[in-house]
């Protein structure tokens, strides 16, 4: 029999546009292998990807960003040949420089098992990858802020990210000695450091149990306007203190 995903039951809303207040709501981490299985069916079968057993237990991840060297392409075209071999699959939308978009067609076309690919933007797929996809993929170059790695540790969706701006003050590392973390950073801007973190996240993926942990760890992360404002009034009470 094979594993369930490791999912969680906030990943099955899916394309559903909730309203703002419940957009990215903190639900209950319990495992529910259908509605898992629903959400992944679903991402893999709009991107006309394969839907099997084989396809289910791997990880599966997702990218929504301009396509740009800012974001991180121009690291991902470096090891585009690499993708496909690892024992994962890829789903891209994101529109940007010419160069990026033909290679990410070229790559869906080449291994339409392993990568689905969709230029230009439409919110509900987004919602959909961030819901349905195991792992968010951002390997920015520089990012001052960063929304997408939020969103997705609110659906339970781990984030792989290159340790710079925003993202290192949003997510935490996933350290194998203690088992804490809310995804998985690289810190050297390189081929190498990108392919050894996903291979990385792809071995803990193998753990469910584990895998569960940094789920719901990165679904009790209060990155809120209100979480940041009390933080400055307890600065500021022991600044007078």
């Amino acid at each position: 029999m094979s594993k369930p995903k490791a999912r969680t039951p906030a990943q099955k809303n899916g394309a559903r546009k909730p309203k703002e207040t419940d957009k990215f709501p903190r639900e209950t981490h319990e495992n529910n292998a259908a509605s898992a299985d629903a959400a992944a069916k679903a991402l893999l079968e709009t991107y006309g990807l394969a839907v099997s057993g084989s396809t289910l237990n791997r990880p599966l991840v997702g990218l929504v960003s301009r396509m740009v060297d800012q974001k991180g392409f121009d690291l991902l075209a470096s090891v585009a040949e690499e993708l496909p071999r690892l024992d994962a699959s890829f789903v891209l939308l994101g529109s940007g420089e010419r160069q990026y978009e033909d290679l990410w067609r070229a790559l869906a076309s080449r291994y339409p098992d392993r990568i689905g690919a969709r230029i230009g933007f439409h919110e509900p797929l987004a919602h959909l990858i961030e819901g349905g996809a195991d792992i968010f993929l951002m390997p920015s170059r520089f990012e001052p802020c960063g929304l997408n790695q939020m969103y997705s540790l609110r659906y339970g969706t781990v984030p792989v990210v290159r340790a710079t701006g925003g993202l290192v003050d949003t997510v935490r590392d996933y350290d194998p000695r203690t088992g804490t973390g809310t995804g998985f950073m690289f810190e050297e801007y390189s081929p190498q450091a990108l392919l050894a973190t996903l291979r990385l996240a792809f071995d803990v993926f193998k753990d469910e149990d584990v895998w569960r942990g940094i789920q719901a760890a990165g679904m009790s992360e209060d990155n809120s306007w209100d979480a940041r404002a009390r933080e400055y009034v307890r600065v500021y009470e022991n600044a007078a203190a």
